[in-house]
C-alpha cells in the first residue's frame, strides 16, 4: 500500500508504526452550525480510508475530534442567547443525522476538545520547561496568553513548505503587542471578563481556555500515543493547524508526531473554493431533499481524495445516473434486485484490479471504474457470481447496500424531488395496463404508458412481469 505524504510530497511505502495495526487521527468538526458539502468531502474521503485499511487487514483505532470550545463557537451561543453546551449539543445531533445518512461510520473514538483541557495544560508545561513556550507580558500585569515561540523550534515550516521568512500570521492566529513574534501562536487565551463561565478553566497561567492548535495534539496523543501512523484533514489545515500541532507535539514529546500525514482536496463552486467566508457552501441536509444520500456519497469519491471536486446541480445528477445504471445491473442479475450475496473474490481479475486501485493512494475513480465493469458483465452474464463480486467490492466503499427495486423506484432523489405520482398510484396504473393489454385495448395501454412517461416512470416489460423506475 502506497499513501501520499503531504509533509514528503511523495507516494511512500506505508509501513505503520506497529506491525498490522493504525493510529488514524483525524480533525473533525468544529460544532456551532450545520454541515456543508465541503464537510462531507473530509469526512467521507476519511471514511473510505479508515474502511479500507480495515479491508486490508489492519486493526484500525480510528479518532475522529470534535472542536466544542472556539472564538466561533462562544461568539455563536453568545448571540443564541444560549450556553456552548446547548449550542454544540444541538449542532453534534444534527451532525451525526448527516453522517449516518452519508454512510459514514462511527470513529472509534470521538473525543471532545472540552474533555482533554488537563492533558492540554500538560502539553504546555512542557513547552514551557523546554524553552518553545512562554507567557505574555501586559503593561498591567494581568494575566496574559501562553504562546509557542515559533523561532526557537527548529524546523518549523517542513509540512506547508514554507519558510519563516514567508509566513504570516494565519487563521485565528492574533497578531498582538503582548508576542515575541508575530508568527508565534497561542496555546493558552486568557480569559476575557464578558465571555461565558462555560469557556474558562483554571490553570496555572491564569483562567483561560485552550488555543485551537493545542487541542487536536493532546487528543490524538492523548489515544494514540506520541508518534501517529496516519493524520488526515482538509487541505486548508495543512498551514496553520497542522504545522502548529506538530512543531508543538514534537517540541513538547520529542522524535516524529505524525509518520503520514493526508490532505483532502476542495470542494468548489464555479472554481472557487466552498467555504462559509464567501458564502457559496450547500448545507448537505439542503442537498439531501433534492438526492438521495448515497448520490452524494458517490459523487465525493468519483474524484480522487487528493484531488479538488467542483460541485454543480449538473455533477450531482451526473452521479445520480451513473448510481442509477449500477443499480440498474443490480436489478438485472440472478436476485432481481434484492440484496443478496456480497463476498468478494480477491483473485479475481476484478477484485486484484480493485485492490491495486485502492492500494494506490486510495483511488476510488479507479476502483469505481472497475465497479462498472462489473455491472456491464452482470447486465450481460446475469451471473450470481459477478453480482457478489459487485455487491462486495461496493460495500468496501459503502456503496451499494440498497435493494435495488426500491432505489430504481426512488430514483435517487431525495423526498422533495419526489413529485408527481405516489408508488401506489403508478402500481395501480400498471395493472390497470396489463389488463388493458389482455383485453387487446392497445390504445388505452398507450395512453397509460404515455402518462407514466410524462411523469418520468420508465417502464420496462419482462418475462416475469412489467417494472418500473424513476428516470
Amino acid at each position: 500500500m502506497k499513501l501520499y505524504n503531504t509533509q514528503t510530497r511523495q507516494k511512500e511505502d506505508f509501513i505503520p508504526l506497529q506491525p498490522g495495526k493504525v493510529g488514524l487521527y483525524v480533525c473533525g468538526m468544529t460544532i456551532y452550525d450545520y454541515c456543508h458539502i465541503g464537510h462531507a468531502r473530509m469526512l467521507v474521503a476519511f471514511d473510505v480510508v479508515q474502511r479500507w485499511l480495515r479491508t486490508s487487514g489492519y486493526e484500525v483505532t480510528y479518532v475522529r475530534n470534535i472542536t466544542d470550545i472556539d472564538d466561533k463557537i462562544i461568539k455563536r451561543a453568545v448571540e443564541n442567547n444560549e450556553t456552548i453546551t446547548q449550542l454544540t449539543s444541538r449542532f453534534i445531533r444534527l451532525m451525526n443525522e448527516d453522517l449516518e445518512a452519508l454512510g459514514v461510520q462511527t470513529p472509534d473514538h470521538e473525543p471532545r476538545a472540552t474533555q482533554y483541557v488537563p492533558q492540554m495544560l500538560g502539553i504546555i508545561d512542557k513547552l514551557v520547561m523546554n524553552g518553545l513556550a512562554y507567557q505574555a507580558k501586559t503593561s498591567t500585569g494581568a494575566a496574559a496568553d501562553v504562546n509557542f515561540a515559533v523561532r526557537k523550534f527548529n524546523g518549523y515550516g517542513k509540512l506547508s513548505g514554507k519558510s519563516l521568512d514567508d509566513l504570516r500570521a494565519g487563521e485565528r492566529v492574533s497578531v498582538d503587542s503582548t508576542k515575541d513574534d508575530p508568527l508565534d501562536f497561542v496555546l493558552w487565551k486568557s480569559a476575557k471578563a464578558d465571555e461565558p463561565t462555560e469557556a474558562k478553566w483554571p490553570s496555572s497561567y491564569g483562567v483561560g481556555r485552550p488555543g485551537w492548535h493545542i487541542e487536536c495534539s493532546a487528543m490524538s496523543t492523548a489515544l494514540l500515543g506520541n508518534t501517529i501512523d496516519i493524520h488526515g484533514g482538509g487541505a486548508d489545515l495543512q498551514f496553520p493547524h497542522h504545522e502548529n500541532e506538530l512543531a508543538q507535539s514534537e517540541g513538547a514529546n520529542g522524535g516524529t508526531f505524525v509518520r503520514y500525514w493526508l490532505h483532502n482536496g476542495f470542494v468548489r463552486v464555479d472554481n472557487e473554493k466552498m467555504s462559509k467566508s464567501l458564502n457559496n457552501f450547500f448545507i448537505i441536509r439542503d442537498v439531501l431533499k433534492q438526492f438521495d444520500a448515497e448520490v452524494v456519497r458517490f459523487f465525493l469519491m468519483r474524484a480522487h481524495y487528493r484531488s479538488p471536486i467542483n460541485y454543480s446541480e449538473a455533477s450531482i445528477e451526473d452521479a445520480r445516473q451513473g448510481l442509477i445504471r449500477l443499480y440498474t445491473a443490480l436489478s438485472s442479475g440472478s436476485t432481481a434486485g434484492v440484496l443478496g450475496q456480497s463476498s468478494v473474490d480477491w483473485e479475481q481479475a476484478s477484485g486484484l484490479a480493485f485492490k491495486a486501485a485502492m492500494d494506490d493512494d486510495f483511488n476510488t475513480p479507479m476502483a469505481c471504474a472497475i465497479l462498472f465493469d462489473l455491472a456491464s458483465e452482470l447486465n450481460r452474464t446475469k451471473s450470481l457470481a459477478v453480482e457478489s463480486q459487485l455487491r462486495g467490492l461496493a460495500k468496501c466503499l459503502g456503496l451499494l447496500e440498497q435493494d435495488a427495486g426500491e432505489v430504481l423506484k426512488s430514483g435517487l432523489r431525495g423526498a422533495a424531488s419526489l413529485t408527481g405520482l405516489s408508488d401506489e398510484a403508478i402500481a395501480h396504473l400498471i395493472v390497470e395496463r396489463g389488463t388493458a393489454k389482455k383485453e387487446k385495448n392497445f390504445a388505452r395501454a398507450d395512453a397509460i404508458r404515455q402518462e407514466l412517461t410524462e411523469n418520468s416512470i420508465v417502464l420496462e416489460d419482462g418475462a416475469a412481469g412489467t417494472t418500473w423506475r424513476r428516470a
